[in-house]
């Protein structure tokens, strides 16, 4: 059987995978696309019976392949902290899913591998913006405070990468990225020699946010606000991270930010309160191409004749 795996371009999906083939080595088709692009089950072929594990990518919306792939006789195993709907029973599929809102799959999997490799879970948590389950972690490592900053930084950077609604605004290729991140037995390992691609990482993070930083909110209220970007390749990149920049500065307020596509249409990023993690998967799933999970989700096109009936939804998802 051929090995396909099949992961979500951002931290926590490079991450889980890393971990995983560093503790179960094998030679596999690789999977993936930008951090929205998720319905990537679709890609592997069922021309014979293969072994596929998919991570950090939606059960609910991969259901109908993962069926189709089982009928063909591979084996999957799917591990992901999304929206799941109903999980079929099949005696090939083994599924580890968890959407509770201080869980990512890179953590999910340092449980199943027991701790191998413990210091990537801590980095894919900190790209996924779990800070308290990162520093945690971190905390049973016995990590130093340079140490968690450090990989605070790695896991942005590494997450920084996977925005924007085509690859050809990103740095690296995830799949390229996650060939350098698996060389490597640890983070440190990963600064230490593959110095080129976090440098790259860093300066082009640090240039697009600085932009960010002049950017004002269209809507601010005590229970939400909106921000939107312009039609820019750094605005298509910064939108996820700048996302969670804001819910850190503002922990009790919900933040969406709307980047323009140039055609009528916005790519946009949710983040629920920090300290009400809830609510942004229900809330943009009332719209087409909307999905995520309760802390953070997005709309990959929100048409603009939309966008008044969006404000309105948000306003009333987060009422105090």
């Amino acid at each position: 059987m051929a090995n396909y795996d099949v992961f979500n371009g951002d931290a926590d999906g490079i991450c889980a995978l890393a971990q995983w083939r560093l503790a179960h080595p094998a030679e596999s088709y690789l999977v993936t696309g930008v951090k929205r692009d998720i319905a990537l089950v679709s890609q592997v072929p069922t021309d014979a019976p293969h072994e596929v594990t998919a991570l950090d990518i939606s059960f609910d919306k991969n259901r109908d392949d993962v069926e189709r792939l089982l009928a063909a006789g591979s084996h999957v195993f799917y591990c992901d902290h999304h929206y799941a709907g109903d999980i079929p029973e099949h005696e090939n599929l083994t599924t580890v899913i968890n959407p509770a809102p201080e869980v990512c799959t890179a953590l999910l999997i340092n449980g199943v591998l027991k701790g191998a490799y413990a210091d990537w879970a801590v980095v894919g948590a900190f790209g996924d913006n779990l800070h308290k389950s990162a520093k945690a972690l971190g905390k049973t490592l016995t990590l130093s405070r340079d140490a968690l900053d450090l990989y605070e930084r790695l896991g942005l950077y590494l997450n920084y990468n996977g925005y924007g609604p085509s690859l050809e605004d990103l740095y690296y290729h995830p799949a390229e990225l996650y060939r350098a991140v698996v060389q490597c037995d640890s983070p440190m390992t990963f600064v230490n020699e593959q110095t080129s691609v976090f440098d790259t990482l860093a300066e082009g993070y640090e240039s697009d946010m600085s932009q960010a930083a002049a950017l004002v909110p269209e809507i601010a209220t005590e229970d939400y606000a909106i921000y939107r970007l312009p039609n820019a390749a750094w605005a298509r990149r910064v939108s996820g991270v700048f996302s969670n920049s804001l819910v850190e500065d503002n922990p009790d307020r919900a933040h969406a930010i709307l980047t323009d596509l140039g055609d009528d249409h916005s790519l946009v990023s949710v983040r629920a309160p920090l300290n009400r993690r809830e609510g942004a998967d229900t809330l943009v799933r009332q719209f087409p191409t909307g999905g995520g999970r309760a802390a953070a989700a997005g709309i990959n096109r929100l048409a603009e004749a939309d966008v008044p009936r969006f404000i309105e939804a948000l306003a009333k998802n987060y009422r105090r």
